[in-house]
């Protein structure tokens, strides 16, 4: 590749003036962010009417299906696609073997059949993972001596799960539970029972990170102590060769598209995936960065605007196929204004 020439003797070398109007900046912008890129995580609760606000998350609510409807529609009508969608468990549901998580009829089951019915072009992202449906708040089953999770024992249940979303419809099933070999598994029985065209977005870096706080508090995951420790299946934060060995795996096991999480803090991980593995790969914004944000916008130490559609083209500089992101429809509503 031939290197730029070096100007930087000629006089007459000015790179301000590819910066002097905005028809100008447009014009040679390198990145550009689309609503098609945004992909917007909802909070499901049982119940009708059901509307309550996260308090750690301003301005998300968990959602009763007939209000989560109304939510999906609008959203659909800002250009949004896809959704990610995310329960909350009643207490009493919740057990140490997470059965819950595989009823044909569960809340999550039936929120993809009434969208699929009512926003039939939608997307439908649907977690596979036990965190909201075990009393202990871990994303599989637990040792009842040692504490330890479980792999083998985990993998089953959650093949139960991915199974019973794609009998319920969703377009994508998302391993998000860190364990290993679940997404051949998983592979194999949806192409047994003729899910074949089921993809799987699989977590593959999902890094055991104090940034989820706010996700835990709108599931109902959180459990006395003020953070789950699960860094013995998460990826350990130091590391990038790691994460990306982990992505080889779940590639050769059959995950269509891979996924960075968290976000920001993360951007070199998500460069080096999509630079390694050249596969669709998503990154997730994830509760804390959004929560922080809010803080910075509500104490008017940061421009609100300019700093969602800010932080969101960082991630497709670094190479995101797309986000998930709080600030989806927020960012919809910016994105129509600009065009």
């Amino acid at each position: 590749m031939r290197k730029a020439l070096h100007r930087g003797s000629f006089p007459y070398s000015r790179m301000r003036r590819l910066r002097s109007s905005p028809s100008i900046r447009n014009l040679v912008a390198e990145t550009e962010i689309s609503v098609h890129d945004l992909i917007l995580p909802l909070f499901v609760i049982d119940g009708v009417n059901q509307c309550q606000p996260v308090k750690s998350m301003p301005g998300i609510k968990r959602l009763s299906i007939d209000l989560l409807l109304k939510e999906v529609v609008e959203a659909e009508s800002l250009g949004i696609s896809t959704v990610a969608l995310f329960p909350v468990i009643p207490k009493s549901l919740k057990t140490g073997t997470a059965e819950e998580s595989y009823n044909d009829n569960g809340l999550i089951q039936t929120a993809i059949r009434e969208l699929k019915v009512n926003a039939p072009m939608i997307g439908i992202i649907a977690d596979v993972a036990l965190d909201p449906y075990t009393v202990h708040g871990h994303d599989g089953i637990i040792n009842e001596c040692s504490g330890y999770v479980l792999n083998d024992a985990t993998n089953e249940i959650l093949v139960k799960q991915a199974l019973s979303l794609a009998y319920a419809g969703a377009d994508i099933v998302a391993p998000s539970d860190m364990m290993d070999g679940r997404i051949g598994i998983i592979r194999e029985k949806l192409e047994e029972a003729g899910f074949e065209n089921t993809k799987i977005m699989a977590y593959a870096a999902k890094y055991a990170s104090g940034y989820y706080g706010p996700f835990r508090d709108a599931i109902g995951s959180a459990t006395s102590r003020s953070i789950i420790d699960k860094s013995t299946y998460q990826l350990d934060f130091r590391n990038v060769k790691e994460a990306l060995h982990e992505c080889s795996l779940d590639l050769s096991e059959g995950a269509d598209m891979l996924l960075i999480k968290p976000g920001m803090p993360y951007l070199d991980v998500l460069k080096s995936v999509v630079d390694e593995f050249a596969v669709p790969t998503f990154a997730f914004q994830v509760s804390g960065e959004y929560a922080m944000h809010c803080a910075a916008f509500d104490n008017n130490w940061l421009p609100r605007e300019q700093i969602i559609l800010e932080s969101l083209t960082t991630f497709k500089r670094a190479g995101a196929t797309g986000i998930l992101t709080y600030f989806a429809r927020e960012a919809a509503h910016l994105l129509s204004k600009s065009t």
